[in-house]
């Protein structure tokens, strides 16, 4: 799915790229204005996440989230219809949402980052950071699947 989320949503960013969704964030496009937001949107066959009634009213497909905490805005989303489960393979840099490639096993990987021979390591195509399915990517999994879902 792509999404792009507005100013007031960036915390959901890294969760929805880890779930595979092709998520934009407008801050790091550097828009604020409601209107640039509609024609990105609408330009990029995107739908707008928001807590903005009035931007959310405006534009045609939109999720309104009326929730401030991360983890309520992800039950929102849920409810909305919006998949939550992590991918096999992370698709989108969690930090600017570029496409990984999984690294081959002789790539070296910088100090941070565990060897590709001995784990699975995908880096984004557009800023070079590194993932692989360490303590975070748990974490993350766990926080999403314990989001309620709809007749669950």
């Amino acid at each position: 799915m792509k999404l792009l989320l507005d100013a007031t949503c960036g915390g959901l960013r890294a969760s929805l790229r880890l779930c595979g969704h092709d998520t934009a964030y407008a801050l790091d496009r550097g828009i604020e204005d409601d209107d640039r937001l509609r024609v990105l949107a609408r330009r990029e066959d995107r739908t707008l996440v928001t807590r903005d009634r009035e931007l959310a009213a405006r534009t045609e497909r939109s999720v309104l989230l009326t929730a401030r905490e991360v983890d309520d805005q992800l039950r929102e989303l849920a409810e909305a219809g919006i998949p939550l489960d992590v991918a096999d393979d992370p698709a989108f840099c969690g930090r600017c949402n570029g496409s990984l490639d999984a690294m081959a096993e002789t790539d070296s990987t910088p100090a941070y980052a565990p060897d590709p021979a001995d784990q699975r390591v995908w880096r984004c195509v557009d800023c070079g950071q590194c993932f692989w399915k360490g303590s975070h990517w748990r974490a993350m999994r766990d926080r999403l699947a314990a989001v309620p879902r709809e007749g669950g």
